[in-house]
């Protein structure tokens, strides 16, 4: 039994994997609240502790600094990640209280956990979701976390601060003052970005010098505002799994589903509305049992949306029954399909969706010259299309629509605009992670986003002036 990891590592070396181009730094930055008061003597001492999965387990990556008495921190520790587009990135935030009596993790001490995955966070900006209690059961408390992209300025800068003559706000003794300095976002909301130590019982602090990176005190923008807060007392301180995206089924799923939840995951964070028309084509289907090449796998013509990949899954599984799988393969009939979609979405809402056509598909391609012309007509389009060949014909038709071997020109020479297709032979990754799988069908559709974008000269739109929207086809 060879090792899963032996396999995923050997599979990512024979298809050059490792030296991914979808790599970016993020900073993640948390805050909770609604933490309840358990021991009605004092407020809790909350702690975040980041989690990320690798075959199957989770390990600790991080945590944040400790905040006393508080039931709404914001924890000033920002949390630096790299991050992989076309990878499944899972992360667990879980939120403790650590006594000050002992700086270990007991299980009395867990409030919470969180889990999401990496392109979630990335693609939302700022996501906000209830923390699960031991056994599932949801809480008051809720947690935050907000992702920004460094750019490539790795420049840091050493602060100094001190202050004079502060108000003494304690009874008894002298304030004890932190310093806060928050960065002032495009919107207006302010980000913290650095908390010091505090300085008890001084009027006249000098906090210790710090060194922060550019990225982090202004996104390397140097004429970003700051704005500087002190806070004068310590004490003041600020059913399963419902993140899971596998589709548990009481039997071996099959390849095309291994495929399909593979590839579609990492899609659908991506995908505001998570809705996903899926088409079959190559069977006959009821009524009258006519062959079809673009018909909705859940029989709804007026709209052939399924919800989430699971949608999908559940589609696929109750449409197979009822249908004979017959033949040719022709792509061509859904290639066109979703190119009118990308065609009127172009001339009528500046082309703020961009689409993405996954087939899978266990034939060679009987419409080649057809298929051929809608790649080219396509190109020109906001879409790109993955083809997961499954099972072990010959896909060496295949290779040539990917158009990495040289250019794909249409039957009468006409060369495609740019590079739209993604090839993969799923036997390659049959013994592989899905991970693996998803990483060699992805890597390419950033490029061919950012590619379209830029030939269009259509620049990249504030988050606040349209609602995100991508949408993904899947047959």
């Amino acid at each position: 039994h060879k090792n899963m990891s032996n396999i995923y590592e050997s599979a990512e070396a024979t298809l050059g994997l490792c030296n991914s181009s979808c790599l970016t730094k993020v900073e993640l930055r948390v805050a909770c609240g609604g933490i309840s008061d358990r021991d009605a003597l004092s407020k809790p001492d909350p702690c975040v502790v980041l989690k990320m999965q690798s075959h199957g387990q989770w390990f600790e990556v991080d945590r944040t600094e400790v905040i006393r008495s508080s039931i709404s921190p914001v924890f000033s520790k920002v949390f630096l990640v790299d991050y992989y587009f076309e990878e499944v990135q899972r992360l667990r935030y879980e939120l403790h209280d650590i006594s000050s009596a002992h700086n270990g993790l007991r299980d009395t001490d867990f409030l919470g956990a969180m889990e999401c995955t990496l392109g979630q966070i990335v693609s939302q900006r700022k996501l906000t979701k209830a923390l699960l209690k031991q056994g599932n059961s949801t809480s008051k408390c809720f947690i935050t976390v907000t992702s920004e992209e460094l750019s490539g300025n790795d420049d840091y800068v050493e602060l100094s601060f001190s202050a004079r003559k502060l108000d003494d706000k304690d009874f008894f003794s002298k304030s004890d003052p932190f310093l806060e300095i928050f960065r002032i976002n495009d919107d207006g909301s302010g980000s913290l970005v650095h908390r010091t130590e505090t300085v008890m019982n001084d009027l006249s602090p000098v906090w210790r010098s710090f060194k922060v990176s550019l990225n982090t005190l202004c996104s390397g923008d140097h004429d970003r505002q700051l704005k500087v807060a002190i806070d004068f007392t310590a004490s003041n301180g600020d059913p399963r799994n419902s993140c899971s995206l596998h589709y548990i089924h009481p039997y071996q799923p099959n390849e095309y589903l291994k495929a399909l939840v593979a590839v579609g995951e990492i899609c659908q964070d991506y995908d505001s509305d998570k809705m996903f028309p899926v088409f079959g084509f190559g069977a006959q289907i009821p009524p009258d049992f006519k062959v079809s090449h673009d018909f909705a796998v859940n029989f709804d013509e007026d709209n052939p949306e399924c919800s989430g990949i699971q949608g999908v899954v559940e589609a696929y599984q109750s449409c197979l029954p009822k249908i004979q799988l017959y033949g040719p393969t022709n792509i061509a009939p859904i290639i066109q399909k979703v190119a009118s979609s990308a065609s009127e979405e172009m001339h009528t809402k500046e082309a703020m969706e961009y689409f993405i056509l996954l087939i899978l598909t266990d034939g060679v391609i009987t419409d080649m010259a057809d298929t051929r012309e809608a790649i080219v007509h396509a190109s020109h389009l906001p879409m790109s299309v993955i083809i997961v060949g499954v099972g072990n014909a010959d896909f060496s038709d295949m290779q040539m629509l990917d158009g990495d071997d040289g250019i794909l020109r249409s039957p009468k020479g006409e060369p495609v605009l740019r590079d739209i297709v993604q090839f993969v032979p799923f036997k390659d990754f049959k013994h592989a992670s899905p991970a693996a799988l998803a990483k060699s069908v992805l890597a390419e559709v950033p490029n061919q986003v950012v590619d379209y974008y830029n030939a269009k000269a259509i620049h990249p739109k504030c988050l606040s002036d349209y609602n995100e929207s991508s949408r993904a086809f899947s047959p």
